[in-house]
């Protein structure tokens, strides 16, 4: 089985109960079938570390951009662009608005996400969105801007059909994270059964939202497959099947990622 963590931080999980050592939490993520992990850059400070890790292994990518969260890490579009130039960047992001966490006038916010759309479309890669309480500007700013030129992905998805058909029409795909096996997700559940099959991708956003029977404890890419089990489960599917439909959708959004022989 191959499945893929479409989303997750590697350089932001706690490596002390493997006594600093990465190479263990990449062995239990292969052993549980997860083949390949897309390291997802938050901050720019952080990228020379996002980068090498994605250098040292075969199976692992990364993307540049800036979270809607971070403040004093400011960056104009020709060094997105430029930094996006390295083959192991084979996405913009992760970048979108986040009104849960930031108060005030979030202008800047919308600004970096419109700078980061139009990264993107010169680049010819995709985004990856974050959205949180944001939802109308979010896809307000998407089709102002033309993201559906670049397509992407609307990461840990917790908003509703609406929402989903809205960015599925803009050819962006929609991906779950372990939140979906909580039992108080029964908007998310409904929108997964919902999603064309070719449109679906899967995450854990690790260290955070652990799914269930991990919930509450740091998360981490092996998880991948609690959230693909459950969703195959709500479709009626095989999990080899689903696995193997969620693993060639990533590879036809992340063009330049490359599929390693398992």
């Amino acid at each position: 089985m191959f499945l893929v963590d479409s989303h997750c931080h590697l350089d932001l999980l706690d490596l002390a109960p493997d006594h600093g050592d990465l190479n263990r939490i990449i062995e239990r993520a292969q052993q549980n079938g997860v083949h390949y992990l897309l390291n997802v850059c938050v901050s720019l400070s952080e990228f020379p570390v996002i980068l090498q890790t994605a250098e040292k292994y075969s199976f692992v990518g990364t993307s540049v951009g800036l979270h809607p969260n971070e403040q004093g890490d400011e960056v104009n579009e020709e060094t997105l662009i430029k930094l996006a130039q390295h083959k192991k960047v084979v996405a913009i992001g992760e970048t979108g608005l986040d009104y849960f966490r930031s108060t005030g006038d979030l202008e800047w916010q919308r600004e970096r996400f419109r700078m980061h759309i139009r990264a993107a479309k010169k680049l010819k890669k995709p985004l990856i969105v974050h959205t949180r309480d944001a939802k109308e500007d979010t896809i307000r700013l998407m089709l102002e801007e033309g993201a559906a030129q670049a397509g992407g992905v609307m990461h840990c998805f917790t908003e509703d059909w609406t929402v989903a058909k809205q960015a599925l029409d803009m050819n962006f795909y929609i991906s779950f994270s372990g939140i979906i096996t909580f039992k108080s997700a029964v908007t998310i559940q409904e929108v997964a059964r919902q999603v064309p099959l070719d449109r679906i991708l899967i995450e854990t956003d690790s260290p955070y939202l652990a799914p269930v029977p991990h919930r509450g404890k740091p998360n981490e890419p092996s998880y991948v497959r609690y959230t693909a089990e459950y969703i195959a489960n709500l479709r009626n599917l095989p999990l080899e099947a689903f696995a193997e439909q969620t693993t060639t959708n990533f590879f036809q959004l992340f063009s330049g990622a490359v599929r390693p022989h398992v």
